[in-house]
Parts: C-alpha cells; structure tokens; sequence
C-alpha cells in the first residue's frame, strides 16, 4: 500500500528530517523575503518598457508570423536539449538509476522548482534527490545533483568560450560586444573554479559545524551524513574523473544545440542568419544568465541584453524581444509538464532505498 510521499511526509525515518523542534527554524528576515517579489516585479516592469519601446506591433506580429510554428519552437529544441541534459547527469552517478525516463521525469520537476521558487535556481536540485529515493540512496542522489550543477556551469562556461571563438571569426561582432563578453567568461571561470574548489573542501561538512557552533539549526546530528556527502562528492571527482568529463562534454553539446531555438524563431519570422550567428548569441545568452542568476528566471535582464546582441547582429532588437518572450512562454509550458512529472513521481509507493 502506498504511503505518503517524502516530499510530503517530512517525518520519515532514515533522512533525520522533522527530528529538531521548530523554534531551530532560523528566521528568516523581511528583506530576504521580499527580495524575489521586488526583482520579479522590477523585472516584469523592464520587460514592459522593453516592449514599449520596442514597439506592442512588432512583437505581436513577430508572434502571428510564427503562428502555429510556435508548437514547434515551444517543444522540439528543449526537448532535445534536456535529453542531453539527463545524459551529463546521468554520468554524475556513481550507479546510475535504472529508469532513464524516470530521470527525465525528475529532471524537469526539479527545473520547474528551479524556475518558479526564489532559491537562485538551487531549490529544485535536492527535489531531484527525494525524487530519485526508489532507487537511489538520498546522499547519493544530493551528491549527484551537486556534481551535476558543476558539470551544467562548467559546460555552460565552455560554450561561452565556444561562442567567443566564433564570434570573434565573425566581421559583424562589435568589439564592444567581444569584449564585454570576454569579462563574463573571465567572471564565469573564476566562480566555477571558486564553486570546485570549496566542494573539494568539504563545504557542507564544514557549514553544518560552523551552523551548530554559533546557534543556528541543531545540526550535529546530522553532522556525519553531511560529511558523508562531503565525501560521496570528492570521490566523483578523484575517483570518477572519466564520467564526470563526459558529463561535461554532454552538458556542452546541449548547451550548442540549444541555438537551435534562436535558429529556428528567426528562420520562421523570414529573416536572413546563420547556425554560427544562432550559436554566438545562444552563447552569449547563457553567459548573461550565469551572472544573472540571483534574479529569478534573469527577468528583465536577458531581454533588455538579447535585444542587444540581436541589435549587433543585424537582426534588429524587436526581434530579439520577440525571441526572448518566446522563450518565456517555452519555460512557462516546460515548468508546468515539470510540475505535472513532480506529481506522479511524489505518489509512488514509498519503497525507498533509504529504508532498507
């Protein structure tokens, strides 16, 4: 018989969850809380000038010129895409789940969390571990996801470096534009390295003592498990480099096909470019995205810097409005098939790995 789900039964034994009384909850201050509102907002007003001075004719023609190529737009490249994405993941596993459909099930229910919730795109990843606890023992399912989330910037990171190598072969870049993202992969380099190192060192180990020593949580007796991660982490990359590299490689490939989207939007719309011209904008989008990602979904921020690139381009900055409103309506429908997957793999029967 079927029991509740451990994304809905925080009690479970096995995982120490619902063991400290609730006044350990640390309060979280009234800036903290209204921070996402206050960007989401701020964002959604941008995107509103945005589309004033771009012109509310030019983007509703650019969507009826699409008409029912929109379908196509919305569900083939991500598609693709996030088949790619569940390959490099699957390479983050030390014994990889046996349902690779079930992966994919997983996969976009923690990216609708991602999307949706004000956590900086993190708060879907341990979603993704309770998901995967029918087959997979919690701490190595947080260490796969931890491993991943490396893998996605480091291949995220490449296919910037990609897109500066074709960009800079290309006479219509403006240096300008050359140089700017020149300094977003010299940030983005820093940070992964930044992110690598401090897994290396044991980072969540090291938090949970330093929570415990100053009062906040009651974490020490979960101490062991946190280190145990903290280990399950340093062997993927000591022990597993192979596997771990080609996860990059994957994520990379993804991350390339995904110009496919911009290559097809301005193809439907009857306007002249190339899959290189396709690329090095993809390339740059996803840059801008990594240095915005405290903002939720980069609302405001990757509309205003594609109306840009496209501009460079030729293409014209309506039209790169365009693309991006495209694209949010792609993630709205993909959050919501997310949402539907979190659903039905909550309502398994709780035969977890964890308990036996």
């Amino acid at each position: 018989m079927s029991r509740p789900s451990p994304l809905l039964d925080p009690d479970r034994p096995g995982d120490g969850a619902g063991t400290a009384s609730t006044s350990a909850v640390p309060v979280v201050p009234i800036w903290r809380r209204l921070a996402r509102p206050l960007l989401v907002a701020l964002g959604a007003a941008l995107i509103g000038y945005l589309i004033y001075t771009a012109g509310p004719a030019a983007i509703w023609n650019a969507f009826e010129t699409l008409s029912w190529r929109l379908l196509i737009v919305i569900c083939f490249p991500f598609a693709v895409t996030t088949l790619f994405h569940t390959v490099g993941w699957r390479y983050a596993f030390a014994v990889p789940p046996r349902s690779f459909g079930r992966l994919v099930g997983t996969r976009l229910a923690g990216e609708a969390v991602n999307l949706t919730t004000p956590t900086a795109s993190v708060g879907g990843e341990p979603v993704k571990a309770l998901l995967l606890r029918p087959e997979v023992l919690l701490q190595d399912g947080l260490a796969s996801v931890v491993v991943d989330k490396t893998t996605v910037v480091i291949g995220q990171l490449g296919a910037l470096l990609a897109g500066l190598v074709v960009a800079a072969g290309l006479a219509s870049t403006p240096a300008g534009l050359l140089a700017t993202m020149g300094g977003l992969l010299v940030i983005e380099l820093v940070a992964v390295s930044g992110f690598v190192a401090v897994q290396m060192h044991g980072v969540v180990g090291r938090a949970g003592r330093l929570l415990t020593r100053i009062g906040v949580g009651r974490l020490a007796h979960h101490q062991a498990k946190l280190e145990g991660l903290d280990r399950a982490v340093r062997e993927a990359y000591e022990q597993r480099a192979g596997r771990v590299a080609l996860s990059v490689l994957w994520h990379w490939i993804a991350f390339v096909l995904g110009a496919l989207e911009i290559y097809l939007v301005v193809h439907f719309l009857g306007l002249p470019t190339s899959l290189r011209v396709a690329f090095v904008i993809e390339a740059f989008s996803t840059g801008v995205k990594f240095i915005s990602f405290m903002v939720p979904g980069s609302l405001g921020i990757l509309e205003g810097s594609n109306m840009a690139i496209f501009a460079a381009y030729g293409l014209g900055g309506a039209v790169g409005l365009a693309y991006t409103l495209v694209r949010r309506v792609r993630e709205i429908t993909w959050a919501a098939i997310g949402f539907v997957a979190l659903h039905f793999l909550s309502a398994r029967p709780s035969d977890s790995a964890d308990d036996r």
